[in-house]
């Protein structure tokens, strides 16, 4: 009869309590950054991530040996054309040339209307990698092989907008070239 009752009674409602804490929590031992910490200690929110399975999803992220005959747009990439981008601290030059390395296109910061420190700011760049984006898309080159080289404030923005063009980007190469026997440092400055 009990039990009869019992299951004739709405379900009981249960409430979830959250507690939260609106002043700063007050620390009960002081802090000594002389004490060694634990090995487990501050690794709580680490993720253990298992990098072979996380490469084998993408296995075309690196060049194999058959990656130059990989088909883009019908055109093996091997004979994809090449936006080579010169980035120095005064300019930046881009040249749009085919596979075997003839130009077909040039264009700097300086031809598109920037004087003097202005060529060598990133928003130069982007501006005229919009413009020769475009120029090559008249010319019917859709997608192409950036390579940059050199280290000024224009390298991203040439990029994003070569894309921002309308190019269709494959492979971004850094052709930046690193000397292993530099020059000489200065001598140093007497006190």
């Amino acid at each position: 009869m009990l039990n009869a009752i019992r299951k004739s009674l709405p379900a009981p409602i249960n409430y979830v309590v959250r507690l939260f804490q609106t002043s700063a929590p007050v620390a009960t031992e002081r802090f000594v950054h002389k004490r060694i910490p634990a090995d487990d200690e501050g690794v709580q929110g680490e993720k253990i991530i298992d990098l072979d399975n996380q490469l084998k999803l993408k296995q075309n992220i690196f060049p194999t040996a058959d990656s130059d005959n990989l088909l883009f747009n019908g055109v093996p990439y091997k004979d994809l054309p090449v936006c080579n981008v010169r980035v120095s601290h005064n300019n930046t030059i881009f040249t749009v040339t085919d596979a075997a390395g003839v130009v077909k296109l040039i264009k700097s910061c300086g031809m598109e209307g920037f004087k003097n420190t202005k060529k060598g700011t990133n928003i130069a760049a982007q501006t005229t990698a919009i413009s020769i984006a475009t120029r090559a898309i008249e010319r019917g080159i859709k997608t192409v092989r950036v390579k940059v080289k050199g280290l000024g404030p224009g390298r991203l923005s040439a990029v994003k907008g070569l894309q921002m063009g309308g190019l269709e980007i494959i492979s971004v190469t850094d052709n930046t070239p690193v000397s292993w026997n530099p020059p000489r440092p200065r001598k140093a400055r007497r006190l």
